[in-house]
């Protein structure tokens, strides 16, 4: 699994011209189900996502989570952060998830941060979206191979 993790102070996501997902200061995150995830990797990634201390105190420094700043997450599936360019220049994608378990985990992850986040928004799995955003700082953080 693989997430990367994008602090914001707004971003959205558009299926042909329709905004499906928009959120205010949180996270933007694109996920990325390999084919050996299950859903204790996602728990793993969840509770690590959610536990990051990465927006700034009163005193500048980054110590505050999502929960302490009343954040809020955008969720985005994105197979393509499983692209393997080592042979040739034309990725490769088989280390991606099966499109079904794919979708499965990501509803699955959705479903989890909706337990702990009073807004999460998201994409639409398998469709061609385009994703706007505000980066924050910039400051994005990749997790992977937790």
């Amino acid at each position: 699994m693989k997430f990367v993790i994008q602090r914001v102070n707004e971003a959205s996501v558009t299926i042909q011209e329709e905004t499906a997902g928009q959120i205010k200061k949180g996270f933007l995150v694109l996920i990325g189900v390999g084919r050996e995830d299950t859903k204790e990797t996602a728990d793993k990634y969840v509770k690590k996502m959610l536990g990051l201390r990465i927006f700034e105190d009163e005193n500048g420094k980054t110590n505050l989570s999502l929960k302490d700043v009343d954040g809020e997450l955008l969720l985005v599936s994105q197979f393509t952060l499983y692209a393997n360019c080592k042979k040739g220049n034309r990725p490769s994608f088989i280390e991606a998830g099966d499109p079904g378990k794919a979708e499965e985990l990501y509803e699955y992850i959705i479903e989890q941060c909706r337990k702990e986040v009073p807004v999460v928004e998201t994409g639409v799995f398998g469709a061609e979206m385009q994703v706007s955003l505000v980066n924050d700082g910039p400051f994005t953080i990749v997790l992977e191979n937790l």
